[in-house]
């Protein structure tokens, strides 16, 4: 008997996908997942396995389930939980450690002026890999929590990072879309006055060609004029939304 999880299946899916362009339902990849598992806990090298794969018991709602949990399935997401210093330039040098990885999610809402709380998911290799970054967060000084096996985290936490925060004066909130390419957020925080602090920031990728991106940041009144230039010479598209009611209910 072999146990596999909800992830494991959703990567089940997407590997029979990407080799047969095929899609199938939860309980057709089933076998595949048990398969994979089966190898890998026997370290099988060189060896033939069958999966009887059935059914396309599949809707649109299912998949987006599905396309959510495979990377982490496949062990190619970590999502961790990093304690930031709430000081300008701490998100540049945090994603100089992540270095050339792809960042797949990343969730921030200003809560104090000591410390920035940040959930945050890293496309990797494999799950050393994962391991791997989490050790090197820490030794940089970064208290780094991994929350890739934490059912509650994927399911829940991610999408309630936020709420209002009164401590963010002279609040400036932008929607923008990023070219959905490696350095895109950096190149967004080299070009932002360090003067800035950033109070709020989500972003989540969704296999598009451009990212959709809130960003908060505080401007005093009488730097406008260098913020209206930043977004001139940024290039992204971009919305004001600090009027929007939905802002103003939730998290101003």
């Amino acid at each position: 008997m072999v146990l596999v999880n909800t992830d494991a299946i959703c990567a089940a899916i997407k590997d029979v996908f990407e080799d047969t362009r095929a899609v199938l339902e939860p309980a057709g990849a089933l076998a595949v997942a048990g398969a994979k598992q089966y190898a890998e806990r026997n370290k099988l090298k060189d060896k033939t396995l069958v999966a009887v794969a059935s059914g396309a018991n599949m809707n649109f709602d299912r998949l987006r389930f599905v396309t959510e949990r495979a990377e982490v399935g496949e062990q190619r997401e970590a999502v961790l939980a990093v304690s930031l210093p709430e000081k300008p330039g701490a998100y540049r040098e945090f994603l100089s450690l992540i270095g050339a990885r792809n960042i797949t999610e990343f969730n921030y809402r200003f809560n104090d002026h000591k410390e920035a709380h940040v959930f945050v998911g890293v496309q990797v290799g494999s799950r050393a890999e994962s391991l791997k970054l989490v050790d090197q967060l820490r030794k940089h000084g970064y208290a780094t929590l991994d929350l890739t096996d934490d059912e509650m985290a994927k399911s829940h936490i991610r999408h309630l990072v936020g709420g209002h925060s009164p401590q963010a004066g002279h609040e400036m909130v932008y929607r923008f879309e990023f070219p959905e390419r490696p350095g895109a957020l950096m190149n967004f925080l080299n070009r932002m006055s360090s003067g800035w602090n950033i109070s709020l920031f989500h972003y989540r990728n969704h296999g598009a060609d451009y990212g959709r991106v809130l960003v908060g940041m505080q401007v005093p009144p009488g730097e406008m004029g260098e913020f209206r230039k930043f977004l001139k010479n940024l290039g992204y598209a971009h919305w004001d939304e600090t009027d929007n009611p939905a802002y103003k209910l939730f998290l101003a």
